[in-house]
């Protein structure tokens, strides 16, 4: 039973659908995780500069909420949970980048590369694979035989 609305869920959301899906429950969660237990933040000291990592880990969990609603959309109307799914890796990598060039985290380079390629380069690219990737069958020409 449970198999067969797996394979229904899975058949309504599509490829896309599912990463979406996946991204914006990870998202979430990592965001919540903010709230419950904050670290000590080293390496973004340019974002809390302005507010705690409380109040940025609504900025995960908007980003990821809006990226798992956006699963459930048809393709091409998706683009907003792609782009929401690349927003907080993305200030994410530009704080550790800052920490480096400031000298305030000098490990803050791998950080920042990690999310460049793990998360913006991987969302990036599942952006633009299609559904389908099977092209579909050549029509025969007239008069030939297939």
């Amino acid at each position: 039973m449970r198999c067969r609305a797996a394979r229904r869920l899975y058949k309504a959301l599509g490829r896309r659908g599912v990463f979406l899906l996946i991204l914006g429950v990870g998202k979430t969660c990592w965001g919540v995780s903010f709230l419950v237990d904050p670290p000590d933040g080293q390496g973004l000291e340019l974002l809390t500069q302005f507010c705690g990592l409380r109040h940025w880990s609504w900025l995960w969990i908007t980003a990821g909420l809006i990226t798992g609603f956006s699963a459930f959309l048809q393709i091409g109307r998706d683009k907003l949970g792609f782009r929401a799914a690349l927003t907080p890796p993305a200030v994410w990598a530009i704080a550790y980048a800052y920490a480096v060039l400031t000298g305030e985290y000098s490990r803050g380079g791998f950080v920042a590369i990690w999310y460049l390629t793990s998360h913006i380069g991987v969302i990036c690219w599942a952006a633009t694979v299609p559904e389908y990737s099977v092209p579909p069958a050549p029509r025969p020409r007239r008069g030939k035989a297939p």
